[in-house]
């Protein structure tokens, strides 16, 4: 099942030059939780927004157009196609902007940590609407304030009305 996973803001807001808009320690803890042992696909610039290159314990499988582009520990793809194509069924979309755009008509399921403030100042990378037509919320958990940013926060998983 191909699902998606991110951190948004109240009004959608994703990023800021590359970066995560808040750094909620739960909501890290889920991702890993949640893509331990699974494919990964990201684009180049999410990619290249990780600290310590490809995460471990995941395969890393990224979408660039740059032709001869690698790292340790990546796969490289030049389109969303291919790359899901490699993933096979068993993948997390994890960014950026772009990709979770392309990707939404063929997720099945969202991860999403609502960060319930607006996006602040500066933010340059949005995620797609979530369509109450089509998607379904089907859980909720982790209501709570992140102590170092002071946002309060809370995790939702959504289904595709056609998989249920």
């Amino acid at each position: 099942m191909i699902k998606i996973i991110a951190a948004i803001t109240a009004d959608g807001g994703l990023g800021r030059r590359g970066d995560l808009l808040y750094h909620i320690s739960a909501d890290l803890r889920n991702f890993k939780t949640l893509t331990m042992g699974h494919a990964i696909v990201m684009g180049r610039n999410t990619f290249e927004s990780f600290p310590k290159g490809a995460l471990p314990g995941r395969r890393n499988i990224v979408i660039t157009g740059r032709p001869g582009y690698t790292a340790p520990g990546i796969e490289v793809y030049p389109t969303l196609g291919a790359a899901l194509g490699a993933a096979g069924n068993d993948c997390f979309i994890i960014g950026g902007g772009r990709v979770y755009h392309d990707a939404m008509p063929l997720a099945r399921e969202l991860h999403i940590t609502h960060i319930e403030s607006p996006s602040p100042e500066g933010t340059d990378t949005y995620f797609p609407d979530i369509d109450p037509g089509r998607w379904r919320l089907v859980e909720e958990y982790g209501h709570d304030t992140d102590p170092r940013s002071g946002v309060k926060y809370h995790m939702a998983v959504y289904r595709d009305e056609k998989s249920l």
